[in-house]
């Protein structure tokens, strides 16, 4: 079966390091101090969102599965934390058995979430969940952020096609991971190839300025792409002078020539005059794409424009002005002992502008009678939804056996939906409150 299909691939070599060391010194206290197999709750959650954001969305799940399976410590890993005096002896050697047991449930991926919400709850002895809080905030904390960027700029998009090109402007492993988060908020391609290769994001990707600076003229620029890709390929038409660009572009490819992309200038005004242009040579059916330093506000100032598809780069890549979904990865639960019957007591910060609560959580979202969420519920009790609610944590790991993974389609479809659901000032773009309020019900004991 091919993994990209199922939004995955399996990693090469351990992720075990991919965390920070004060997990491992936590590890090594708590198993002198006898505590480190109590049973424990982490939850993930944001306390409050970007500035002037309505919703947030859920990216990487598949990515963070990936890793929880990858996180083994492996000869190479333990040598070298031996070597650094990371750990001691008895810690190298529980390290070396480590697997995680425990249950992950969590916000399925592609849908939204907002201030609070239980995005994932992590379970198991204090030991197995502690040393994931790194690799799991790391992952979250960068998908999330990018998915809900292109959620914004997909919807600004209003259905008009987008291709993700910020490769170049972010980390090269980064580009990767970007590229699938755009694709589940409603990107159509990417143009980076690895996110193709691993996660089956549909690429797509012509020509840039360096190109046409290569020949000696733009018409031979032009002639040589439409030989090698064919009459409905998109030609880059601002590296000199558009409107003689757009003629020689017609003239050479006919009116079957497929795209042009302007990439400079003013954008609307541009698209205006080339469509006009084009509509008078008889290239009616030949697109417009518009691209350079785009972001969801500028792609709604061209809402009225001829334009038939965006590319983004640097503001997708970077979150839009909000690179980190600042979530959090915090205890809200643990036994008063070692063993399965030992009793949970919920446990929570009172740091003065972080506190926490308490309990370990399930959410679910409230529904109106038009089928509009009106309310994200939380509640330390078992949930108990009314015929309209929607549950909203899945299982993703049982007993330490992934069951989550999914198609990335699937996360793709469920964020439609999930936009679909929520009300209309959630979709605008001008700052204001979280779309739904975050209800807390003590529904008992949950711990």
């Amino acid at each position: 079966m091919d993994l990209g299909s199922f939004g995955t691939t399996a990693i090469s070599g351990t992720t075990a390091l991919l965390t920070d060391q004060y997990e491992l010194t936590m590890l090594t206290a708590a198993l002198r101090s006898g505590t480190a197999e109590r049973r424990a709750v982490f939850e993930v959650f944001a306390r409050h969102l970007p500035a002037g954001r309505r919703y947030g969305v859920v990216a990487g799940t598949g990515r963070l599965l990936d890793a929880v399976e990858a996180f083994r410590f492996d000869a190479d890993t333990l040598a070298f934390l031996r070597e650094r005096d990371v750990v001691d002896e008895p810690t190298a050697e529980w390290l070396a058995e480590y697997r995680f047991t425990g249950d992950i449930r969590g916000y399925a991926e592609g849908d939204c979430y907002f201030p609070n919400s239980p995005i994932l709850t992590v379970e198991g002895t204090f030991a197995e969940a502690v040393l994931l809080e790194t690799v799991v905030l790391s992952i979250l904390n960068h998908d999330c952020a990018i998915a809900s960027a292109a959620s914004r700029m997909a919807v600004a998009a209003g259905g008009r096609p987008m291709i993700e090109m910020g490769s170049r402007r972010t980390h090269e492993q980064a580009a990767v991971a970007a590229a699938r988060a755009a694709y589940v908020s409603g990107f159509t391609t990417t143009s980076n190839l690895e996110a193709g290769r691993r996660y089956g994001v549909p690429t797509a990707g012509t020509a840039a300025h360096a190109f046409t600076l290569l020949h000696d003229s733009e018409r031979h620029a032009f002639r040589a792409q439409l030989d090698s890709l064919g009459d409905g390929t998109t030609l880059l038409v601002d590296t000199y002078e558009v409107e003689r660009a757009v003629r020689t572009a017609v003239e050479l490819a006919g009116p079957a020539l497929g795209a042009v992309r302007i990439d400079s200038g003013d954008l609307g005004m541009m698209a205006r005059r080339v469509r006009a242009q084009l509509d008078g040579l008889g290239a009616t059916g030949t697109r417009i794409m518009v691209t350079g330093d785009l972001d969801e506000y500028g792609i709604a100032a061209l809402a009225a424009a001829p334009v038939d598809g965006y590319g983004v780069g640097t503001s997708l890549v970077t979150g839009s002005g909000a690179p980190t979904a600042s979530l959090v990865y915090k205890i809200v639960a643990r036994a008063d002992g070692p063993g399965a019957d030992a009793p949970m007591r919920p446990v929570a910060k009172r740091s003065t502008g972080k506190p926490s609560r308490g309990g370990r959580k399930s959410a679910l979202r409230r529904l109106d009678g038009h089928g509009t969420a009106c309310a994200e519920v939380v509640t330390t009790g078992e949930p108990q939804p009314g015929g309209r609610d929607r549950l909203l944590q899945i299982p993703l790991v049982t007993k330490g056996e992934v069951v989550g993974r999914e198609p990335l389609s699937a996360a793709r479809d469920r964020h439609t939906a999930a936009l679909a659901e929520l009300p209309a000032t959630a979709l605008q773009l001008s700052r204001g409150e979280p779309a739904l309020p975050t209800e807390f019900v003590d529904g008992g004991p949950r711990h």
